[in-house]
């Protein structure tokens, strides 16, 4: 007699989703994924206008060697379904009207650099990347790749010991502060935390690793961007047999006694043996439960520091911009101002720092002959209120700042243009207040303090993704499904 197969139901379609979907299909699960958008990939979709092609979410390829073990444990080998390029350089910065950097794979121009910012700055840049390198191996091998599920679990001998070198409870600021008095080489080695939703004075310094990421591991652009990487795990996803369902939002996790039993889409009852959540967590806690089956209640949080949300401009330029490159990034002299508007004080920032894509530097396909592709992007506060009238206020404030740094025009040559805020990843993501990212990175929600992979109140309800550990970033969600799914056969056995 045949032995039915056990099946599962995975909420949300993102990195997250595809990548939990294929982990549990590989264990042999029947699975249904639900993603409530006409695309798969979350925010890793694609919107195209005029022959513009957009990536409308993450743009930097980092830690190849994550996406390189998940492809390995599927089965599969990554350059089957994309090729890689290593940028060169990596990005610029921009300081000033008057002056700007690039950071590349030359590592000795980098320590060059840095010696320039300040005497003796290369020595210490040098010793400042080996720690990086030492704290991304052991994160890597110790604490990235491991469920918290209780304070002795991150609290542990281990922790203890290895917590002490690697600066746990430490922050990055002061950590970067003991080697470096120039502003400008603190900025690009705290510049990462933007995109793990904190400021420097509140991340662990732990989060050093991100300068050996990118500057010792590299940037990369997959081809497609993105979205295509994406695209490539909802194939792999597909050939593995996940039966994939777009345009379908979940309204509903079914609970009968104290398990979950299947997910409502449609009006309709899609039964599962297990369920996961990929989606944005608050959402699926306080939407899709009932409030006696909540591990988190709105009072949890409304405490939480949530990670900002983003201003975005897509913008089609009729003309080819030579003082940008593909990663583009602008800090100001008073970068804390910016911070204080994103954390403190909740304002849109008037003289903000900002990230500037322009991937048709590296993919032709990403916009017509002659043109250029532009994402441009400023942190901002989550829970604001986004009107069209403050989004435009905004956007003429933004573009007069973007060409007097960049020294680019670009309002007589926009083609094409669309802005992005809060209300849309809220209406495209369900994301709580709007955020770009789930929760900030601070030591209070690191490992353990990060909403569980498991319900307490519901048996075989799980989670993915960017709120539980290891957290933010598509790397950081890859890492998250396997371990979901390896603790969801564990608990199985």
């Amino acid at each position: 007699m045949k032995t039915m197969r056990a099946t599962a139901a995975v909420i949300g379609g993102g990195f997250a989703g595809l990548s939990v979907s294929a982990y549990l299909a590989r264990a042999g699960y029947r699975v249904q994924l639900f993603e409530k958008n006409d695309q798969p990939g979350g925010r890793a979709r694609y919107w195209s206008h005029r022959g513009d092609r957009f990536d409308m979410g993450p743009s930097w390829y980092l830690m190849p060697e994550v996406f390189e073990r998940f492809f390995t444990d599927i089965g599969r080998r990554r350059e089957d379904y994309y090729e890689l390029k290593r940028l060169d350089p990596y990005y610029t910065v921009f300081f000033s009207p008057d002056e700007s950097v690039t950071v590349g794979p030359d590592i000795e121009r980098t320590v060059t650099l840095f010696e320039s910012f300040e005497p003796g700055g290369g020595a210490r840049l040098r010793r400042y990347l080996e720690q990086a390198r030492y704290k991304y191996d052991v994160a890597m091998r110790q604490f990235l790749y491991r469920d918290y599920r209780r304070l002795s679990d991150f609290f542990s001998p281990r922790m203890l010991i290895e917590g002490s070198r690697l600066r746990v409870l430490s922050s990055l600021d002061k950590q970067v502060r003991r080697s470096f008095r120039d502003r400008r080489a603190r900025q690009i080695l705290e510049y990462a935390m933007v995109f793990l939703g904190t400021r420097p004075e509140e991340a662990p310094a732990l989060y050093s690793i991100m300068s050996h990421v990118d500057m010792n591991l590299g940037v990369y652009y997959p081809a497609g961007g993105l979205a295509g990487v994406a695209q490539a795990m909802e194939a792999l996803a597909r050939q593995m047999g996940v039966e994939l369902r777009t345009s379908r939002p979940v309204s509903e996790i079914r609970v009968e006694g104290d398990r979950a039993t299947g997910v409502v889409s449609g009006g309709r009852l899609h039964r599962a043996d297990v369920v996961v959540s990929a989606a944005d967590y608050a959402h699926t806690e306080l939407e899709l439960l009932g409030g006696e089956r909540r591990t988190y209640d709105s009072r949890y949080w409304e405490r939480r520091v949530v990670a900002p949300s983003m201003f975005v401009a897509f913008l089609g330029v009729n003309k080819r911009l030579p003082r940008l490159q593909h990663h583009n990034l602008y800090f100001s002299e008073s970068w804390n101002q910016h911070f204080d508007a994103v954390f403190s004080s909740p304002a849109w920032p008037p003289n903000p720092c900002f990230y500037l894509s322009c991937i048709s530097k590296t993919d032709a396909d990403a916009a017509p002959n002659g043109a250029e592709n532009l994402f441009l992007l400023v942190p901002v506060a989550p829970g604001m209120e986004d009107t069209d009238e403050a989004r435009e206020s905004y956007f003429q404030l933004l573009l007069d700042h973007v060409e007097r740094v960049t020294g680019e025009s670009l309002s007589d040559a926009i083609a094409v243009k669309r802005l992005y805020s809060h209300r849309d990843f809220a209406a495209d993501y369900n994301a709580y207040q709007g955020t770009a990212l789930g929760l900030a990175h601070t030591l209070g929600q690191t490992a353990v303090f990060r909403p569980q992979r498991r319900s307490r109140k519901v048996r075989n309800l799980y989670y993915t993704g960017q709120y539980t550990h290891p957290g933010v970033g598509v790397p950081m969600t890859l890492i998250s499904s396997e371990v979901t799914a390896r603790e969801i056969r564990k608990d199985e056995r």
